[in-house]
């Protein structure tokens, strides 16, 4: 026979089913705006059905129903697009970490501008011209003391500015080591608190959304691909274990990440960005501004030395022959006089500079004009300086190239004598050639230091722009794919209340079904059977 509290049972499962699916909406509703929360749907189920029992099989047709349940509480997510997401996110924080690094490069360089590092190399040149017009003049000298002294700090302060940016770009590739070492730890104890969870029987859909943040935010700062097991994700960066289940398989720090890199592991995100931007950009341009500054100072230079000059007692120069050959000679006594305009290759400005004579009495050729600060090895942007007898005393600056021997029989400068810094002037013009060194190549082989400043500024401008470029799209690509992954497991506010308003009314419905039968069984049980009485 049929059971008389059946339509009750069926009315009671539906109140619960709605109501669950009533607080489920309520909770996407609460969770709209919380980052990383997926959207979650009560999977409803029709009860499995009864039939009658008795002895022999009933003769109701077929089975009656029992209503509806949930089995389980499903958030709506797509692991297609949650690796769409990871791919283009790493690359993103590749991108824009190389395009911030070159930002802060060009504010270093700071060109083209009226106070960069061109125009202190340029009022230099400037000051040699001026001294040229009037060698004797004291004023013209201290001038190109003090020309030198700020062309030379403003290489020092750019040098000490690149180092410090290398400096902070080890620092920041250590605390993202930490950050990323904080979301792999985090992510084995959320494997193992929804393996405890779900082993239950329970959904754990709240924990599953903190456990893919954590996967997002670890995408940008390396390279991740995960699978998904009973045990949870397993993690790795290229072949590098990361996470198994519940257990860290491997930490990170900055020797691992390097080694990393260089192994290929490492190929992508915020890290790799970190590491190419301070072993390729800031290294790279360091070493540009060393290899122009060390070429000016002491490197092969052509140069035709005038006719009539005096080479310094004992000077030994490299001349270079008619044919193009080089052969050395060594200039003493009477043949000092140059009888003709004489082509050789002297070592850079300083190298030029010690052929000339100062104005100090009594004569005495030119000294280093640039040397090393305490302590440095080489030419540098960063050790160079201008030499401290020229600072403490600008008559040490040559200008001239003639001697004369005077009444007492003594060899004196011609002051007014205006060949060297000319000369000197002259050398911003000379073509030179910058050699690669163990540090890296040259920007450019052949041309002038100005060519070669040029050079370094127009190669950063190219790379500032393809970062910007790149990091840009990057930037377009994560938006999309992240808002199409939002299409699929973002809360709607308009779709929740149209929900909410359906749950409720079957809510309402179903409690109205329940009073109904209420009504009934009052009937059966307290009105049925009392004629007679």
């Amino acid at each position: 026979m049929r059971s008389t509290f059946m339509g009750i049972e069926i009315s009671k499962r539906a109140l619960f089913t709605q109501q669950a699916a009533l607080n489920t909406t309520g909770h996407n509703i609460a969770n709209s705006n919380t980052k990383g929360y997926s959207r979650q749907v009560v999977n409803m189920v029709a009860a499995a059905p009864l039939e009658y029992p008795g002895l022999q099989r009933s003769t109701v047709p077929g089975q009656m129903g029992q209503g509806v349940e949930f089995d389980h509480i499903t958030r709506i997510r797509e692991k297609f697009l949650d690796d769409q997401f990871h791919n283009e996110n790493k690359n993103l924080g590749d991108w824009s970490t190389r395009k911030d690094t070159l930002d802060k490069i060009e504010s270093i360089i700071n060109e083209p501008s009226d106070t960069g590092i061109r125009q202190t190399v340029e009022g230099f040149w400037n000051a040699w011209q001026e001294l040229s017009k009037s060698p004797e003049n004291t004023t013209a000298r201290v001038l190109v003391k003090e020309r030198a002294l700020a062309m030379t700090d403003a290489f020092n302060q750019a040098s000490r500015q690149l180092q410090d940016l290398s400096s902070d770009l080890t620092t920041n590739i250590g605390i993202k080591a930490t950050e990323a070492n904080t979301a792999i730890g985090q992510i084995a104890k959320l494997n193992e608190e929804i393996f405890r969870i779900e082993g239950l029987g329970d959904d754990a859909n709240d924990l599953r959304d903190q456990r893919d943040l954590l996967m997002d935010n670890l995408s940008k700062i390396i390279n991740i691909t995960y699978t998904e097991d009973s045990n949870g994700y397993n993690v790795k960066m290229g072949s590098v274990q990361l996470v198994s289940g519940k257990d860290v398989a491997n930490t990170l720090s900055t020797d691992s990440l390097t080694s990393s890199a260089n192994s290929g592991d490492l190929n992508s995100g915020e890290v790799y960005g970190m590491l190419q931007s301070r072993d390729n950009y800031v290294a790279g341009y360091k070493f540009q501004l060393d290899a122009m500054l060390k070429t000016m100072v002491q490197g092969d230079v052509e140069t035709t030395l005038p006719k009539g000059m005096v080479v310094p007692e004992g000077t030994t120069l490299t001349v270079v022959n008619s044919d193009g050959t080089t052969s050395q000679q060594q200039f003493s006594g009477a043949g000092r006089t140059l009888t003709s305009d004489l082509k050789v290759v002297v070592k850079g400005f300083n190298g030029l500079h010690q052929l000339g004579y100062s104005g100090s009495s009594p004569l005495k050729s030119g000294v280093p004009f640039f040397t090393l600060k305490p302590g440095a090895t080489e030419f540098t942007a960063d050790s160079i300086t201008v030499n401290p007898t020229i600072l403490s005393d600008p008559s040490n600056v040559s200008t001239s190239t003639r001697t004369y021997i005077d009444t007492d029989g003594v060899e004196k400068v011609v002051k007014g004598n205006n060949d060297m810094a000319l000369l000197l002037a002259g050398l911003k013009d000379n073509k030179i050639s910058f050699e690669d060194a163990a540090g890296g190549n040259t920007v450019l082989k052949d041309g002038t230091f100005d060519e070669f400043f040029r050079s370094i500024v127009g190669q950063l401008g190219v790379q500032s722009q393809e970062a910007t470029r790149q990091a840009t799209n990057q930037q377009t690509l994560v938006d999309q794919v992240d808002s199409n992954r939002q299409g699929v497991s973002g809360v709607s506010l308009d779709e929740e209340m149209s929900n909410m308003i359906k749950f409720q009314k079957a809510y309402s419905a179903a409690a109205r079904v329940m009073t109904t039968f209420d009504e009934l069984l009052d009937k059966v049980i307290n009105s049925m059977g009392t004629v007679g009485r």
